[in-house]
């Protein structure tokens, strides 16, 4: 049996292929994402770890928590816990640390660095061990600063330039006195750092005379550990807390790895989706293979083979397929995850060097995965082959399904279905993350229902196709009678299809409703005609407000604080605005009460107001940061979105209590309305500072929906890799099924039918099998996105609904295109068959 299998395999080497094909793509999806992950997660922690080199114990402040009417404070790290820490025994220097958000500009006004990575920090004393200085000397006052050596070169900056910079919003002009190289990870990652004096450090990033964190360096032979048990003895308790450079070493690695995880994981499902259209194929390519050699298995179950050894040896088959595949699958994975690596360097991401990694892990998960799924695959097939009987076997080549069997496909394939669709209904009436698991269970029911059910579908919905067949005359007639003949083949080659779509149509209808509903939520909230913030979400500098104030076509501004206070015993951050203008500002709906701010009289949002029983006219007592209390009085309740919500009082209230008052935004509104020469006018009275946005209503939507339309062309680069195995699928069952009907179409071609009306039959026969497909995956897509989308529009007031037509119409005409390539091999296949040696043929 052994042997026969083999002699199988290396007969059948062309019908093999696609199913090797399919199998790899899935493989190499897998194994390129394992060593791409991990490839960057290795670089990123290894230069990470560099940035502790010169860390033994860092000491950082302790947070109390907020506990009954108190709000928990940050303790400060002072000047004398620094002389203090430099003074335990073991120790040989101490350095007080202070960073903070710096964006610096290229020669041409760009924000460099991406916002997020751009960091500033002090440059400690005469010689700074964290930051050898390539050239120039060490900053001393406002007017001067260092920066990195990448950031440098990018930039083309050299000492002696004057570079724009900006920590809190007003622009920067000092002097660049020196380059310095650092293993800071986020430079490393494509940021940038600025190092000032400390004393300049503290000023502009709000610790004046105090620190961020305190790194301590250990005496030779005095451990990590030793050095921590001294500080922890000298320091107070309450106050700091200390950490070995090792631990934050091994933290700051896990760190990286917990988020590559995500992106990982993501990429594996959409592996998945691949590997699992990929079964469909190897399912139906095991399928028509043992149906053409039911007589050959047949004869060995006569000769004495058992259904156990028939079984087998279609599974040892699909062990060899399997091993190919998964081997050929790895080799193009390693290929993958080499060329995303250098793909993020082209697309402007900068990732630390490192060398390649393959894991054992990757490997045995590749060989592992190529393996299983052919083998799984492949196993019905077989076993369906072992139970026929051998008199059956060779007297017939085909052996029907019975009505029993079809009746209980047909009858599990409705209750799946009905399961599905109940719990997705059932989750769409939960609100927010309640539903996300019954909706994931319900698709997924669903999905596999509908799969039963498509041989079962496909005969009406094939059917309604006859009358644009007849157009094609004979050959139209017999696409449409193949495409039916076999409903169990043709649902699986549109199944895989069908799911490709499915998804791509489900996140394009979702994408698109959450667009209009994005525009509808910034046109109905804000009255405001610019919104102004920094680019990477910091706090504003309070002088912003002060100078958009000043310009002659702004007529009223409203700075957005946010502060943290505590009411009845719980944490509430509390909203700041500017009373006397707020209303000119936003068009918030108010359910009770007035829209009126200022003193003591305050406003809420619906859920805020639920949560604590108020209503217009309730009073509550607010404890604020500083300790001090007040009673403040509900004037009105609204509606509350995701752009503003909580409770909101005037800035002259809230600024006494705030030690150092920041604005999250500010809110412009200009006599002539929105226009490019009034934007224009803003970013110039700002410094034209690269760091902070001026947007108006149409750029807050498309800001917020970018991350959406970028998440949606990633899914559609990554399905693609389902809709290409799809698109395997269809050339192998057509393929076979050529082979399959050499007899029939040499009879065909004996009676008149010629090379083209063959030709053509079998490419209609394609088209049909994946539109079939096509409308199945559109209308599934439509049904997710719709229920998915009742699910958001619990926390999104204003969710509606949008059925992207031409997108839909443009993924049908994909699938119709699917169908037309996929049929050019098996068609040109099948014209080309000798009449006479096709009769002849069993």
């Amino acid at each position: 049996m052994f042997r026969t299998a083999l002699r199988n395999v290396f007969a059948h080497k062309a019908r093999l292929l696609m199913t090797v094909l399919a199998v790899m793509l899935g493989v190499a999806f897998v194994s390129g994402t394992l060593v791409f992950t991990n490839t960057i997660s290795e670089a990123y922690q290894k230069s990470s770890a560099k940035g502790f080199d010169q860390v033994d114990v860092a000491v950082e402040p302790e947070t109390q928590e907020d506990k009954g009417d108190t709000v928990g404070k940050t303790a400060e790290l002072t000047e004398a816990l620094l002389d203090e820490s430099a003074k335990v025994p073991g120790a040989a220097s101490a350095i007080g640390v202070v960073n903070g958000f710096t964006a610096i500009a290229d020669k041409d006004g760009k924000l460099i660095g991406g916002g997020f990575q751009s960091r500033g920090g002090n440059y400690w004393g005469p010689k700074d061990a964290r930051y050898p200085l390539v050239s120039g000397h060490v900053p001393s006052g406002a007017g001067e600063v260092l920066i990195d050596s990448q950031t440098a070169q990018r930039a083309g900056y050299e000492v002696g330039d004057t570079v724009r910079l900006s920590v809190d919003g007003p622009v920067l002009d000092p002097k660049i006195t020196g380059i310095f190289t650092t293993d800071d990870g986020n430079v490393a990652a494509g940021g940038s750092l600025a190092l000032f004096d400390t004393a300049t450090a503290q000023r502009l990033f709000g610790k004046t005379g105090t620190y961020d964190q305190i790194d301590v360096r250990a005496k030779a032979g005095v451990s990590q550990a030793a050095l921590k048990a001294e500080l922890d003895k000298a320091l107070p308790k309450d106050v700091v807390e200390t950490t070995t450079g090792q631990q934050l070493a091994d933290d700051q690695a896990e760190m990286i790895s917990s988020s590559m995880s995500g992106l990982k994981q993501g990429l594996l499902v959409f592996a998945g989706i691949a590997l699992f259209v990929g079964t469909f194929i190897i399912a139906n390519t095991f399928t028509m293979l043992v149906a053409q050699r039911t007589k050959e298995l047949a004869l060995l179950r006569a000769v004495g083979a058992s259904r156990r050894q028939v079984t087998r040896s279609v599974l040892l088959e699909a062990f060899v397929v399997g091993v190919v595949a998964a081997v050929t699958g790895l080799a193009a994975g390693i290929g993958i995850g080499a060329g995303l690596r250098s793909l993020m360097g082209s697309l402007g991401a900068t990732v630390p060097d490192g060398p390649l990694i393959i894991t054992p892990g990757t490997v045995g998960a590749a060989l592992a995965v190529g393996v299983l799924v052919t083998m799984l695959a492949a196993w019905l097939p077989g076993r369906r082959a072992a139970k026929i009987p051998p008199v059956a076997a060779m007297s017939s080549l085909h052996a029907a399904a019975t009505t029993k069997s079809l009746v209980l496909r047909n009858t599990l394939g409705a209750l799946f279905s009905a399961a599905g669709i109940a719990v997705i209904l059932a989750a769409t009436t939960m609100s927010g993350s309640d539903g996300q698991a019954p909706m994931g269970l319900g698709a997924v029911l669903l999905i596999i229902g509908v799969f039963i059910l498509t041989p079962l579908l496909s005969r009406p919905l094939i059917a309604a196709a006859a009358p644009l067949l007849r157009v094609f005359g004979v050959s139209g007639k017999l696409a449409r009678q193949n495409s039916v003949r076999n409903p169990r083949r043709t649902a699986a080659t549109a199944s895989a299809l069908m799911i490709g779509l499915t998804l791509i149509t489900g996140m394009t209808v979702m994408a698109g409703s959450l667009q209009k509903s994005i525009d509808k939520m910034a046109a109905s909230a804000i009255k405001a005609d610019y919104v102004v913030s920094m680019a990477n979400g910091n706090e504003l500098s309070p002088d912003v407000e002060q100078k958009l104030g000043r310009v002659d076509d702004v007529t009223a501004t409203s700075p957005l604080r946010n502060a943290p206070s505590r009411i009845d015993g719980e944490t509430e951050y509390l909203t700041g605005v500017t009373g006397a203008t707020i209303a000119e500002l936003t068009d918030l709906k108010v359910d009770s009460g007035s829209f009126k701010v200022g003193g003591a009289q305050v406003v809420v949002d619906e859920k805020t107001a639920t949560s604590h029983g108020w209503k217009a006219g309730s009073r509550f007592t607010v404890s604020y940061e500083d300790g001090k209390k007040q009673e403040l009085s509900v004037a009105g309740v609204y509606e509350g979105n995701e752009m503003i919500q909580g409770i909101i009082l005037d800035n002259a209230t809230l600024s006494s209590h705030q030690s150092d008052p920041a604005d999250m935004q500010v809110m412009v509104k200009t006599s002539d309305g929105a226009s490019s020469a009034t934007k224009d006018e803003l970013e110039k009275t700002l410094g034209s500072n690269p760091a902070i946005k001026v947007q108006d209503k149409k750029d807050l939507s498309n800001d917020i929906a970018q991350m959406f339309t970028l998440m949606l062309n990633m899914v559609y680069g990554l399905l693609a890799m389902a809709v290409l195995v799809a698109v395997l699928g269809v050339i192998n069952t057509l393929a076979m099924s050529v082979f399959e009907r050499s007899q029939e179409i040499g009879m065909l071609r004996a009676i008149g039918l010629d090379r083209k009306g063959i030709k053509r039959m079998v490419r209609l026969e394609s088209l049909v099998i994946s539109l079939f497909g096509g409308v199945l995956g559109i209308g599934l897509g439509v049904f997710f996105g719709w229920a998915a989308g009742e699910l958001l529009g619990t926390r999104m007031s204003t969710y509606e609904l949008v059925l992207p037509w031409a997108r839909m119409a443009v993924f049908l005409l994909l699938a119709a295109t699917v169908g037309v390539l996929a049929a050019l091999w098996p068609a040109r296949r099948a014209g080309r068959l000798n009449m006479l040696a096709a009769i002849k043929s069993e």
